[in-house]
């Protein structure tokens, strides 16, 4: 059996182990919620992040569209004109006997010179629009990738992160019930070993008044003989 002091010293042993433990639980536990916690954030934001890449691709399209029949059409009335202007041209430069109507030809001819100055210009602003329109959807989705990548390796590690802690709360958890255990048994082993000690103390302690009053009984006894 142990002393007293001996297992005293087992049962602090044990209870610092066990608040050793406790605070490691502690610490680990706040750890892996904030972990928790910014994985959320950053989930959230890889759907927003999603969506709005989404959102840009079908804009895009849209503007690509457009801008793919405008401009189709723009160049087809300005081949037109350009084809008029070279028919007039080489019908009026061919033949004199139109001589006459040289003042009108070259209104005619005029007319369809600023017609094809206003749509060659308009070509060129609607190109020069989808270009710039197509370069900062080109500039934004690398910037997307690049922070989707980045937010998906911080979700990546931060989970990792919380499930290893996650799995060591457990493990210490388990070694705390252990100890919690153990120091049960210590602590009702200590409350038994008490008792049978003040018992001891008791039972000495009436034996002792016994044999004094033996002693007193027995000298009242030889004093009257």
């Amino acid at each position: 059996a142990l002393p007293i002091s001996e297992t005293t010293q087992k049962k602090d042993d044990k209870t610092a182990e066990i608040e050793k433990l406790t605070a490691k639980i502690d610490k680990m536990s706040a750890k892996s919620k904030q972990l928790k916690s910014e994985v959320a954030t950053l989930q959230e934001e890889l759907a927003k992040l999603t969506s709005s890449q989404a959102e840009m691709d079908k804009i895009r399209q849209e503007e690509k569209a457009v801008f793919e029949a405008d401009s189709a059409e723009t160049e087809k009335g300005l081949n037109g004109i350009k084809l008029a202007l070279k028919v007039l041209n080489e019908y009026y430069s061919k033949d004199a006997a139109h001589g006459s109507a040289g003042g009108a030809s070259s209104g005619i001819i005029g007319l369809l010179e600023v017609c094809e100055s206003d749509f060659s210009k308009t070509l060129t602003e609607m190109t020069s629009t989808e270009q710039t329109a197509q370069a900062a959807y080109d500039t934004q989705t690398k910037e997307n990738e690049i922070t989707k990548s980045t937010k998906d390796q911080d979700v990546k590690y931060k989970t990792k992160e919380h499930t290893g802690l996650d799995k060591g709360i457990a493990e210490y958890s388990s070694d705390k019930g252990g100890v919690e255990t153990e120091l049960s048994a210590v602590n009702t082993y200590l409350s038994e070993i008490k008792g049978r000690c003040i018992a001891k103390a008791e039972t000495y302690g009436e034996r002792k008044a016994r044999r004094s009053e033996e002693r007193r009984v027995g000298k009242e006894c030889r004093s009257r003989w």
